[in-house]
């Protein structure tokens, strides 16, 4: 979970974000910290929209690398011939 001291810090300075919440990036949110509570973290997103996210997802500065742990695999998945079907 993302610290107080972080999120403030991201605040103060307008930080960018980008909020990895699982391995597509498709579902990965851009904007930045406007207020937070125990729980919770409100992003303003580029439209000046809010998203109100959980705390415990990967809050990174946008101009990071995302990180491949949260990346789909890029290598083509062969089948095996074994089916779970049967």
């Amino acid at each position: 979970m993302i610290s107080e001291e972080q999120l403030d810090q991201y605040r103060v300075e307008s930080t960018l974000l980008r909020v990895i919440r699982d391995v597509s990036p498709t579902n990965d949110v851009r904007g930045i910290v406007v207020a937070w509570d125990d729980e919770s973290v409100l992003i303003r997103k580029k439209n000046r929209k809010v998203v109100k996210l959980a705390r415990n997802y990967i809050y990174q500065p946008y101009e990071n690398e995302r990180p491949p742990e949260f990346m789909l695999p890029q290598d083509p998945i062969e089948p095996d011939g074994v089916s779970d079907d049967e």
